[in-house]
């Protein structure tokens, strides 16, 4: 059988796993969890936030001609990523015949380095 101690450190670990994402100062337990269901609540809005502003872009946005010049393009890529949390860590970029990208980043809302490749074409 486990030992209470044991099932007591493993809990604690759990906790300092939540301070650490949710970016918590909380000592007691019961301000971790408040912390991260504000946490929690704020990532809800900036998702519904997100998809408000991408169905408002999709029903405004007239179809384009891919071989029309767009000027800022590139920085507006690279202001999408940095919005959802990402820091762009390497980007290679081709306007050949289309604009194409194939950037690597890290996702900075946990200090976990957990790392997302992301191709846009």
């Amino acid at each position: 059988m486990v030992s209470r101690e044991q099932n007591r450190g493993s809990l604690q670990e759990k906790f300092q796993l939540l301070r650490s994402a949710t970016n918590s100062h909380a000592q007691s337990e019961t301000s971790i969890i408040m912390d991260a269901s504000k946490y929690i609540q704020n990532l809800k809005k900036k998702v519904e936030r997100f998809k408000e502003d991408t169905a408002a872009e999709q029903s405004s946005s007239e179809p384009t001609d891919p071989t029309t010049p767009m000027p800022g393009m590139l920085v507006s890529v690279l202001e999408a990523f940095e919005d959802m949390g990402l820091d762009v860590l390497e980007a290679r970029v081709s306007c050949t015949d289309s604009f194409s990208l194939h950037a690597m980043g890290v996702k900075c809302l946990y200090d976990l380095l957990n790392t997302n490749e992301l191709t846009l074409r």
